[in-house]
C-alpha cells in the first residue's frame, strides 16, 4: 500500500497514519508533507519505526530550503518515481 502525506504532519492524524502503517509500505511525504522528515522533530522516531519504505519528493525539499535538516532514512525521489510507486501499489492512501 502506498500512503502520501500531502499536508503538514502537524494538521495530520499522524498517530494514525502511524499505527496503520506496515512493514511492507510504502510512505511518500510531498508538498508540505515533507516536513516529517526534519531532524528533531516529534513524528521522526515514530515514522522510522514501523520499517515502511520511506520517500520524499526532492523537489518539495529544495522549494523549502530544508535539504541539510532531513533524516538520512528517508529516500529523495523525483515526480517520475512517484508514478512508478502509484504503479506499484494497487491500494494507495492520501493523507
Amino acid at each position: 500500500m502506498l500512503h502520501t502525506l500531502m499536508q503538514s504532519p502537524y494538521k495530520t492524524n499522524i498517530s494514525l497514519l502511524i499505527s496503520v502503517l506496515k512493514k511492507k509500505d510504502d510512505f511518500l511525504a510531498l508538498q508540505d508533507g515533507v516536513l516529517i522528515a526534519l531532524t528533531n522533530n516529534i513524528f521522526l522516531e515514530s515514522i522510522m519505526f514501523t520499517s515502511a519504505n520511506l520517500y520524499l519528493i526532492k523537489e518539495d525539499v529544495y522549494a523549502r530550503g530544508i535539504i541539510n535538516n532531513i533524516s538520512s532514512d528517508f529516500m529523495l525521489i523525483s515526480y517520475m518515481h512517484f508514478v512508478s510507486l502509484t504503479l506499484k501499489n494497487k491500494i494507495q492512501m492520501t493523507w
